[in-house]
């Protein structure tokens, strides 16, 4: 069978999300093409003789650039069997449907997406069962000095790309993992996640992310993970993303982060006002993240909070004490300047739709946008977004450090 596997974005890495079913799929002895549209065009030949095409979808950005390049398939070749797989695929399962694709697969989709291949029967799916992984098959994807670099003081470096788990052990009211896998993550087994490492440094990579939704939600596996990779490569550094509750669950392993390479740890703060961390459901206070903070701090770690500014619960005052609770902890050049203007994203299934204040700020589904459109009930904070997102669009085309712009 010839399948196209197509990934549009994937926040400048190379997709795992290709190179695993890749692997899958090859080993029974598919013809693969994998296609990473954020580098590189849509290989209009292989689309054309086709059998199979699957995009993969694991956000929003992808999703909504994925749209256009279904009917780009369409064209050339009608007949070819359309998937889309990921987390936003269920999430979007009646729009993409509209759009001609035939199976949706969510969760867990390597096996599934094998079993489409051998009898392109549709298949709507969405599996946690427990895989064993095969090494991504990364051979046909675009080599990684095609993609972003890790810029520091002392240089760039090439990065490399894993996962050494899916899903999410929390119900984060907000989070598009929560539709899909409700409370569970799944591991990708050590052996799998260390041979993938090796043959991304081989391959030319200084510096290795893991991509977890959160690396922490096993803490003992992401232990295990991280002693044998400094064991062998201890010049190699990495970085990860965990939840501001699992670093202080797990603070002991703080002070050896930085003794095993690892660079920054991204956490999902969201806010700094407790009553907008309990209507999210996050799982921490502002106490903690000052706390979490002041352990990145004197372990001489980088923490990179990330935020969600404006939500229907947003006042001026709670904007302002965002600024200057950063500001007091010296934390400016590590949050992205693109953070202070972000809004909530209201997605179909989305947690969020239990509260009633939410249930009241949205307008109908906008199929196209994949998203609930909301108004803040003050009309000055929607105005106060629009501006604050003109400051850092300004700042990112004058090339602004993050420090200029906040």
């Amino acid at each position: 069978m010839k399948v196209v596997l197509i990934s549009t974005y994937e926040l400048g890495h190379q997709p795992f999300g290709l190179a695993s079913p890749a692997a899958w799929l090859r080993a029974r002895e598919h013809k693969v093409t994998c296609a990473d549209l954020s580098v590189g065009n849509l290989p209009s030949v292989q689309v054309a003789d086709a059998d199979l095409v699957a995009f993969y979808l694991p956000m929003h950005t992808a999703t909504r650039l994925a749209v256009p390049v279904l009917e780009r398939v369409r064209r050339p070749n009608p007949n070819a069997h359309l998937c889309c797989y990921g987390l936003y695929a269920p999430l979007n399962e009646s729009y993409l449907r509209q759009l001609g694709v035939e199976s949706i697969l969510g969760g867990e989709f390597e096996s599934d997406l094998t079993r489409l291949a051998d009898a392109l029967v549709p298949i709507s799916e969405t599996s946690l069962e427990r895989l064993s992984f095969l090494v991504p098959d990364r051979a046909h994807l675009p080599v990684l000095s095609r993609y972003p670099k890790l810029v520091l003081n002392s240089g760039k470096r090439r990065v490399g790309y894993t996962e050494a788990s899916r899903g999410c052990k929390h119900l984060c009211r907000h989070c598009p993992v929560v539709p899909i896998y409700n409370g569970t993550f799944r591991i990708v087994q050590p052996e799998v996640v260390l041979e993938d490492i090796r043959r991304q440094i081989a391959a030319g990579a200084e510096h290795i992310t893991f991509g977890d939704p959160d690396f922490l939600n096993g803490p003992k596996h992401a232990n295990r993970i991280i002693e044998q990779f400094h064991a062998e490569f201890p010049s190699i550094t990495y970085d990860f993303t965990a939840k501001v509750e699992h670093l202080l669950a797990n603070s002991e392993l703080i002070p050896t982060l930085k003794d095993t390479g690892c660079l920054f740890v991204t956490t999902a703060v969201e806010a700094v006002q407790d009553d907008i961390l309990e209507k999210l459901n996050k799982g921490h206070t502002r106490a903690d993240f000052l706390n979490a903070a002041a352990l990145f701090r004197r372990a001489d770690v980088t923490l990179a909070p990330t935020f969600i500014p404006f939500t229907p619960w947003t006042t001026t005052s709670a904007f302002c004490d965002l600024l200057g609770t950063i500001r007091e902890l010296g934390l400016e050049e590590n949050v992205a300047s693109v953070q202070w203007s972000l809004r909530l994203l209201i997605t179909a299934s989305s947690r969020l739709l239990e509260l009633a204040e939410i249930r009241d700020a949205i307008e109908p589904f906008d199929e196209k946008k994949l998203v609930y459109p909301w108004h803040h009930p003050d009309p000055g904070i929607d105005e106060l977004a629009e501006c604050v997102s003109r400051v850092v669009r300004s700042g990112i085309a004058a090339r602004k450090s993050r420090t200029e712009s906040f």
